[in-house]
Formats: C-alpha cells, structure tokens, sequence
C-alpha cells in the first residue's frame, strides 16, 4: 500500500467492527486503503445481483477478491440470485439512470448486506458505491439507513469517500492496480441505455472484459 496522508477513520458509536458492501474494485480500492490505514477490522461482503452479464460479473468479482487477499481482508461471496433481482425490477425496465430501479437496487444489496451483518455479528455497515461520482449520494444513504434500521443496534456509515481526494485516489489506485474498467454502472438496462448512447454518438458497442485502467497512458 503507498503512504498515502489520510484522516484518521473512526466507526460510529466507537465500534471497530465493519461489513463493507463492495460493487467492484475500482470503487472499493480507495476505501479499502483508507479503513484499512485507520486500523479498522472489516471484511468485505461482495453481493450484486444486478450485475449483467454472468462474464461482466465474474471478471468484477475476481478483480474484488484478488485485491482483498492482496491485502490479506476477509471476502464474502454472496450468492448471485439474478432470478430474485430482475423479479424485483418488473416494471422499472424503461426508468432512468438514478431513479426508482436505482434505489430497487441499491435496497436489495443493502437488505442482503445488513441481514449478514445481524446473523454474523457485525454492528456496522457501509458501501463503496457512494464513492462514484455517478452515483447519487443521497440516493445511497437513505438506502443504507433504511436496511441498517432493520436491526436493533446495528449503524450505517455513511463516510464521504469522495471528499479529500479520495475520488482522485480511487483512479490512482485503479491504474496502479490496472483494475479492470467497466464500462457501464451494472445491470442490462444500463448496459443497453449506455450503448444506445454509444451508437446515437458513432461508437461502438461496449465490449465485455477488455478494457483496463491504464491501457491508455
């Protein structure tokens, strides 16, 4: 890990403890880095059903784990219950980037993330989806809050990772790393809206599992 100046992190409610929901390690990367310079014991907790295709989603994963044993983190695969997702996402087909299907979606990882937390004795959780400047924060939040409150005692961390250079850091990290760089957020619907832009601007369609940070510098 370079040495990097970083604020010292610190848990709510003095907890040491955290589950950490990872969407993929370009975004988890600088997050990563971070908690693990403040001494925090965490472990991460990989569940994203709406990753389309299955290619897409292995290539995502296993970037996320070889990044965790690198730093020697305890890594969750959770399952991929593709069918429970696309049945949630019945009639949001057509919704925009950041709407109603966002949230769907961003509830379902959260519910997932907070039921293991309860079952396996963590009190904390947070996500590494809000460190994208793609993502609407807010959005984000009241997700993590509302799956958090399920709970009794369990607390939603919701750190700007953005903020002090972390979003920088998060793409220093992904070229240094030479993360593999997707290309859309996740799901089939923004698969298929990001290359009906591509092809409405003369580009061509995304193609899965090539590209990679710092192929072009």
């Amino acid at each position: 890990m370079t040495n990097i100046e970083r604020p010292q992190l610190e848990l709510p409610e003095g907890h040491n403890k955290l589950l950490l929901h990872s969407c993929c390690a370009p975004c988890s990367g600088e997050v990563m880095e971070a908690i693990t310079a403040s001494g925090i014991d965490y472990t991460i907790f990989f569940y994203n059903p709406n990753i389309h295709p299955e290619k897409e989603y292995l290539i995502r994963k296993e970037e996320n784990i070889r990044f965790a044993e690198k730093h020697n983190v305890p890594f969750v695969d959770a399952d991929y219950d593709t069918d429970n997702w696309f049945e949630r996402a019945k009639g949001m087909e057509d919704e925009p980037e950041r709407g109603v299907r966002c949230t769907m979606c961003f509830d379902m990882r959260f519910e997932r993330t907070a039921l293991y937390a309860y079952e396996n004795g963590f009190n904390v959780i947070s996500s590494s989806l809000g460190i994208s400047r793609w993502k609407n924060m807010k959005q984000i939040n009241d997700c993590g809050y509302r799956a958090a409150g399920r709970y009794p005692d369990m607390h939603y961390w919701d750190y700007n990772w953005r903020k002090g250079g972390g979003s920088q850091r998060m793409i220093d990290i992904s070229k240094r790393e030479r993360f593999y760089q997707q290309e859309y957020c996740g799901c089939v619907y923004s698969l298929r809206d990001t290359n009906r832009w591509r092809m409405s601007n003369g580009r061509e369609r995304i193609k899965i599992g090539i590209k990679y940070y710092g192929d072009d510098d």
